[in-house]
């Protein structure tokens, strides 16, 4: 096996962390979940200061991020 120099392999570090940062791409991932989860058609809160419907609201999120 031939031995690397320091440049080449810097080089080849560069490359492969190009490769994982342009396959990972967090906001495309973000996006699709928040796109699978309004599929499910959240509810939406709105009626000021009701702890009973606030409760009630926050368990039907909850069936949703189960599922």
């Amino acid at each position: 096996m031939a031995a690397r120099t320091n440049a080449q392999i810097a080089e080849a570090l560069a490359t492969l962390a190009g490769i994982v940062a342009r396959d990972h791409q967090p906001r495309r991932e973000d996006e699709a979940r928040l796109e699978r989860f309004m599929k499910h058609k959240p509810p939406t809160f709105t009626e000021g200061y009701n702890p009973e419907g606030a409760v009630k609201w926050l368990e039907e999120v909850e069936i949703i991020f189960e599922a």
